[in-house]
């Protein structure tokens, strides 16, 4: 007979709470195998569904619905659309993260006593308001890899 593992010891060895646990039951992500009264029990074979959950969830960062669609597809190319998506909409977050890391770094090193006055920051807020002004879309916001790129320092 194969070993069960109680809730709670599933939810302590995969590091989520009971309650987690039961939420993904809910979004059809696990079911328990069996019950002993009222305690859920999982086999192995629920654990391995746990963990690709997991998977897609904590490694893959994917919200729940989107793991939940992915584990229930059927077919590779409905699974890579799904997938795919997620891929893009995490690339233009890492490209957004790139460009706020690159002004952080730009403001940390730049050596105008205040940003209006950094021939950088300061071009590019004054760029903003026109265009705001204009009722047009700001300008790409870009940094030169060190303060000595300044054109007036």
């Amino acid at each position: 007979m194969e070993q069960l593992y109680s809730i709670s010891e599933v939810a302590r060895a995969y590091g989520v709470s009971v309650p987690t646990l039961r939420y993904y039951e809910e979004c059809g992500l696990i079911q328990p195998t069996a019950r002993r009264g009222r305690v859920r029990q999982y086999d192995r074979a629920a654990l391995e569904q746990l963990a690709y959950a997991q998977l897609w969830h904590h490694d893959g960062m994917m919200p729940l619905a989107d793991t939940a669609a992915i584990m229930n597809s059927e077919h590779a190319p409905e699974r890579h659309a799904l997938i795919t998506a997620q891929h893009d909409a995490m690339q233009e977050r890492i490209d957004r993260l790139a460009r706020a890391a690159a002004m952080l770094r730009h403001m940390l090193q730049c050596p105008a006593d205040h940003p209006l006055s950094c021939p950088v920051t300061g071009a590019y807020i004054r760029a903003c308001v026109d265009a705001t002004l204009a009722g047009e879309e700001p300008p790409e916001l870009t940094f030169p890899d060190t303060p000595a790129q300044h054109s007036d320092t």
